[in-house]
């Protein structure tokens, strides 16, 4: 358990320093001058972030809709009738009279 830990902290640690050193980078002059030199790229690269931005919200939409298809596709229930929609069958007498056996 104790290296677990460990090497959950030493992870963290990593990846700690790998997004600062990203950002450092990405906020230098040099990389500006890069990105501006290059024609367009600036452009692109911001498009890529405003679409990434929206995955979540996409993300949001389809698991709602999955869980809307997952009830639609489960079977349902039928529902019991109420006494006052049902309707009685009984025997019709018949209105001819029975035949009388021969005496």
């Amino acid at each position: 358990m104790a290296e677990r830990k460990t090497q959950k902290d030493l992870l963290t640690r990593l990846s700690d320093a790998g997004e600062e050193a990203l950002s450092r980078v990405a906020s230098s002059q040099r990389t500006s001058r890069v990105l501006d030199s290059v024609g367009g790229l600036r452009e692109r690269l911001d498009d890529v972030q405003k679409k990434v931005r929206g995955l979540d919200a996409l993300e949001q939409r389809v698991a709602k809709l999955e869980k809307q298809v997952a009830d639609l596709s489960k079977p349902k229930t039928r529902t019991r009738t109420t006494t006052a929609s049902r309707k009685t069958t009984t025997a019709r007498r018949s209105t001819t009279p029975r035949k009388r056996p021969p005496s």
